[in-house]
């Protein structure tokens, strides 16, 4: 049975091909969402190496048994919560855009393979091949990366609402030119359009991270990472949105609340609550 619990969205700050410091700057942070009594965190994209660095091919590790892993293992472990975070992983001569979701014990519960990827991204990232739930007694829990959840028709997140999903997490690195100016173009929109409809149609929760700084290597070198993660509710509404900008590092907390059970297959129905960041 599912529960009310409070989700923490940790905005943080990626230095790219820097995997030391980023899990130690997140270990960091977790423990800072413990504090404020969150059961469950959600970390970026690739944020052990950064996105599309030219160490994903070299440096990337195993999961469950590579280092970035398991030391989010020993931090849900410790602090007793679930821990979901995009990683890179290696699987022999392939390397993969990965994001995992970690129990309470520290075991690996969900693993996915990032499927919608970019092209600028495939000389970096094998092909993903598949989706998946996982159940606990917090939700049912959907996992997807970034792109996968624009991918045409919304149909992997709405594969995800078919497969019974009360929360979609998206773990995210969301990226502009390094001269946007957000006045004149706010950012979001995209994710929004792909979101709330899936959202209200399934009423799900969809909840996506991004990292903050400036990506220093690869095709999209001097761009800059904005933050701006989004939690929509299970209405189709925006719920949280994070701050703007490419040192916006925050933590931003939800209380989700589900009420109800999916019921039928069109477009699930229920009634879900949300309270936003405290």
């Amino acid at each position: 049975m599912s529960r009310a619990f409070k989700l923490a969205l940790l905005q943080m700050h990626v230095e790219a091909g820097d995997p030391d410091r980023n899990l130690e700057h997140a270990e960091d942070l977790i423990r800072q969402a413990v504090g404020r009594g969150a059961e469950c965190v959600v970390l970026p994209e690739a944020m052990d190496l950064g996105w599309t660095h030219w160490a994903s091919r070299t440096r990337a590790e195993p999961i469950p048994n590579g280092e970035p892993c398991r030391r989010l293992a020993a931090i849900a472990r410790r602090s007793g919560l679930y821990v979901c975070a995009g990683l890179v992983e290696r699987d022999g001569d392939r390397v993969f855009n990965s994001a995992v979701i970690l129990d309470r014990q520290g075991q690996l519960i969900l693993k996915h393979r990032k499927l919608n990827e970019l092209d600028i991204g495939h000389a970096y990232y094998d092909q993903g091949d598949r989706l998946n739930v996982c159940h606990t007694e917090l939700a049912t829990f959907g996992l997807m990366i970034c792109a996968d959840g624009f991918a045409r028709g919304q149909v992997l997140t709405r594969s995800l609402g078919y497969m019974g999903a009360d929360v979609v997490l998206s773990p995210c690195a969301w990226a502009v030119p390094g001269d946007h100016d957000n006045r004149k173009e706010p950012y979001g929109d995209l994710w929004r359009r792909s979101y709330m409809p899936v959202a209200r149609e399934f009423s799900l929760w969809i909840i996506g991270v991004s990292n903050v700084g400036w990506i220093t290597d690869g095709p999209w070198q001097g761009r800059k990472c904005i933050g701006c993660s989004l939690l929509v509710g299970p209405d189709g509404r925006e719920v949280l949105r994070g701050p703007y900008g490419h040192d916006a590092e925050t933590i931003l907390y939800a209380d989700i609340m589900p009420e109800a059970r999916p019921t039928r297959g069109d477009g699930w129905t229920g009634y879900w609550q949300a309270r936003g960041a405290d």
